[in-house]
């Protein structure tokens, strides 16, 4: 059973009012949003549990290799999935955004003087940093079990995606929260998901988000960075 502590450090690390601008951020649902993909409360759904699928195959296996890289102190490790990530941003806003919030979460962890010398030599080793790795960095520093970790970061993901909806589709706070409740199996086998992928099978092939994201950078009347 997970230590209190612990339970309440992963906690305040998924929280959404954790200052590294995840609110500002749709990961291409704006888009989606301004062409009529998602409208209502059951095409949020599909389209969030759809994004889960590609973050399940690419994101999520990525993050826990660097929340095992960072247990083992194995800095070339961090350095080698933390270059992988950003090259797989396959647009100008994706990769301004995991690097805009890997340095605000790095640069919290800093502030709060979370990290011991080895996490803290890790770190001073990367050029950029990308949000999976700050956030596998902070759970250690956290001593937030892996497994907790992970789910905590998916958890994250889709909470922020949750009330974007609940604000620009717009959903009602009470079809957020059962939207939010009905993607806890999608979340989990995620999870599970990125526990088994061998190196060779993950890919972030999604080539329709992709092009949202492209089109998000000119849309005309936007909120989110992204």
């Amino acid at each position: 059973m997970m230590q209190a502590t612990s339970l309440l450090r992963l906690l305040q690390l998924a929280s959404p009012s954790l200052p590294v601008g995840a609110y500002t951020y749709s990961q291409g649902l704006e888009a989606a949003i301004e062409g009529g993909a998602v409208r209502d409360e059951g095409s949020a759904r599909a389209w969030i549990a759809e994004a889960l699928d590609v973050v399940a195959d690419f994101e999520a296996p990525v993050l826990w290799r660097l929340l095992q890289a960072f247990s083992t102190r194995d800095g070339a490790a961090v350095a080698n999935w933390s270059e992988c990530f950003i090259a797989a941003r396959d647009t100008a806003e994706f990769r301004a955004e995991t690097i805009q919030m890997g340095y605000s979460l790095n640069r919290l962890v800093a502030e709060l003087k979370l990290a011991d010398d080895s996490l803290l030599e890790i770190m001073a080793d990367q050029p950029e940093i990308p949000l999976p790795t700050a956030f596998a960095y902070a759970a250690e520093a956290l001593a937030v079990p892996r497994e907790a970790a992970l789910l905590g970061m998916l958890f994250s993901m889709v909470e922020n995606q949750v009330l974007v909806c609940v604000k620009s589709v717009p959903l009602g706070q009470v079809s957020g929260q059962r939207l939010l409740l009905s993607l806890h199996g999608v979340i989990e086998a995620a999870a599970s998901r990125a526990q088994t992928l061998e190196d060779d099978e993950l890919s972030n092939w999604a080539p329709g988000l992709s092009l949202l994201s492209m089109q998000h950078e000119v849309q005309y009347s936007r909120i989110y960075r992204s």
